[in-house]
């Protein structure tokens, strides 16, 4: 119940259709145990006096009795469909939209399969037990104790020996609640897992196939089955063992009181018609009580899913709009996720890691305009880039590790363009996703423009920052929406402008629908040289004012990068660029080199005279060393 309860702030949107859905139901469900008092004056009255006319009667209200219980339970279903068809889509939306908020050290720890899972099947489960359980747990409990009443006020001696039963079921559905709620939360997280393999599988199946790994891999997704089919069996018989003491006990006891009450009829005691309306209520408790296991499953399945969507919902979010840090997740209003459902498709596609600038706004007409692309002041002292004592370490770092950077002190002027150059594992790649906020330096300072990077939201920085990061993503999308990402309210002139600068207008042309055509899941449809050149075009369309490069040149062709570096020397001069170069062509577009070395800065200059006076930048430069990788 306590994690059931934190279902509230979604259903109190619906709360009036869900009490009266139940009232509906409450009320279907004394109409049967009318029955029984019908049967009664009809055994004892129109039967016993042989009075068709009474019969007829009696059978009349019997058959009405049954049409209006039909029609009220049908009712319940029609007035909890839609509106828990509407709880179930809040919950959804509001999980996404916290997941675009969440840091990317979240992202970072979670498999995108036990994500998916608590975004669908775990909603399902939820949905499900709003629909069912959650009412008729509350209809079989008032069921249960009228009808307890009735065969009390009826026959109490009879009624004893149906109560029998209570206090051993009581025991064995709080047994067995415990032990299917174990059962149902190791399922899900299995099943996630399962979602987590079956995605990979189908992202890297090119990998899988060339290496021909299908068997090994079969074989891995053979053991998780078997592992969740286990489960599911454990499951099954915890359902058959709970399913079959609340058939069988109530069953004994209304044998025993079909006995006695015999007994008591045929002494004279009792009255027949007495008998079949005990009998009859009785029988009409039956599925009241036998339920209760398959209620209590379903129940905490739901538990389970709840918790598991709470686990995201709880984690803390960043401040996309703010200067704080995390703030809390999980509030709704109204049913939706505080902030309300993306507006724009291209909005909903954008997640806060996306390649490419990510400027979220959550305003209603759209999002913020870019800030003015004049070229930043000349003033060296106070513009540009800069990096003042920076120290980064990895939240779920082990705390006795290293920081990564250590001390990063470094100035990149306006209108300059800064090569980063380092060995493996020297931390470039952090160091550039420290200045678009998608993390936090652990200790010192970040400065844009003589803003502290601290001070301003990540909406802000984002809107002055653009990236292209090594690895080229794209979405499911059309090539000009994976552009357009980078500034969605560019016109077509700035589409053909980035496109051209990334060298990408030729292929992009020459697909079957131009621009518009869809390049498929991760853009796979493409060649990498084809999807690194849209994730270049993608940092450059919104003329950002500080431009982050990351190997942008590391999938392309001799002739094709001699045509971007020319295009990208023309965008280079207009912004303050941070570029991480692995070769030497990539060096020469940048005004000066600073080498990465044991988490500092440990040189600065142009790429000539660190090639003269730094042993370790030449032998990077010349392939002798570990590599610029």
């Amino acid at each position: 119940m306590r994690s059931l309860v934190r279902l509230w702030p979604f259903a109190r949107p619906v709360r009036a259709r869900l009490g009266i859905a139940a009232c509906v139901a409450v009320l279907a469900s004394c109409l049967s145990l009318v029955i029984p008092l019908v049967l009664k004056w009809l055994v004892d009255g129109p039967v016993a006096a042989r009075d068709p006319g009474g019969v007829w009667l009696g059978g009349g209200c019997l058959l009405l009795l049954g049409v209006a219980e039909a029609l009220l339970f049908g009712l319940r279903r029609r007035l909890v469909a839609r509106p828990l068809a509407r709880v179930e889509a809040a919950m959804r939306e509001a999980l996404y939209r916290h997941l675009q908020r969440l840091p990317v050290s979240f992202h970072d720890r979670w498999s995108s399969g036990q994500l998916l899972s608590r975004g669908t099947t775990d909603l399902q489960l939820v949905r499900l037990f709003l629909a069912f359980p959650l009412t008729f747990l509350l209809v079989n409990a008032t069921t249960i104790l009228v009808g307890a009443v009735l065969l009390l006020v009826q026959r109490w001696s009879l009624g004893l020996v149906l109560l029998a039963p209570v206090l051993p079921l009581m025991v064995l559905c709080s047994v067995f609640e415990a032990k299917y709620g174990r059962a149902a939360r190791l399922t899900q997280d299995q099943l996630g897992d399962l979602t987590t393999v079956v995605e990979e599988s189908v992202l890297g199946i090119r990998i899988i196939k060339g290496f021909g790994r299908h068997r090994s891999q079969a074989r891995a997704f053979r053991r998780l089955t078997h592992a969740l089919r286990t489960s599911e069996l454990r499951k099954a018989r915890l359902l058959t063992w709970i399913l079959g003491f609340n058939t069988t006990l109530p069953e004994i006891a209304i044998g025993g009181a079909l006995v006695l009450g015999t007994l008591q009829v045929a002494d004279g005691a009792l009255s027949a018609g007495t008998l079949v309306a005990f009998l009859s209520t009785a029988l009409a408790l039956r599925w009241p009580v036998e339920s209760i296991g398959f209620l209590l499953a379903m129940a905490n399945e739901a538990a389970s899913a709840t918790e598991r969507y709470f686990e995201v919902l709880d984690e803390p979010a960043v401040d996309e709009t703010g200067r704080g840090g995390p703030v809390a997740g999980g509030r709704a209003v109204g049913g939706t996720a505080v902030g309300g459902p993306a507006t724009d498709v291209r909005e909903a596609r954008e997640p806060a890691a996306a390649d490419g600038p990510a400027k979220e706004s959550h305003a209603p007409d759209g999002p913020a305009p870019a800030p003015p692309r004049e070229k930043p002041p000349a003033a060296s002292g106070a513009g540009g880039l800069v990096f003042s004592g920076v120290v980064f370490r990895y939240p779920d770092a082990p705390p006795d590790d290293p920081p990564l950077l250590k001390d990063v002190t470094l100035h990149i002027r306006p209108g300059e363009t800064m090569a980063l150059v380092g060995a493996t594992g020297s931390g470039k790649t952090t160091l550039t996703s420290l200045v678009p906020r998608l993390y936090d330096p652990t200790a010192g300072r970040i400065v844009l423009d003589g803003r502290d990077l601290a001070t301003l939201s990540r909406q802000e920085a984002r809107a002055l920052v653009a990236v292209a990061f090594e690895e080229p993503t794209l979405f499911s999308a059309t090539a000009a929406e994976n552009v357009l990402m980078g500034a969605e309210r560019a016109h077509e002139g700035e589409l053909r402008r980035a496109l051209a600068v990334a060298q990408a207008d030729g292929f992009v042309d020459a697909l079957p629908e131009g621009s518009a055509t869809q390049v498929g899941e991760q853009g796979l449809s493409l060649s990498g040289g084809q999807r690194q050149r849209l994730a270049l075009a993608r940092a450059v369309v919104g003329r950002p004012r500080f431009l982050i490069l990351d190997d942008p040149l590391s999938a392309l062709d001799v002739h094709t990068e001699a045509l971007v570096e020319a295009a990208l020397r023309r965008v280079l001069a207009t912004t303050t660029a941070l570029v991480v170069a692995h070769r030497p062509s990539t060096v020469l577009l940048a005004d000066r080199v600073a080498l990465l070395s044991g988490g500092r800065i440990a040189a600065v200059g142009t790429h000539q005279q660190l090639l003269r006076d730094n042993p370790e930048y030449a032998s990077l430069m010349s392939g002798e060393g570990e590599g610029a990788r």
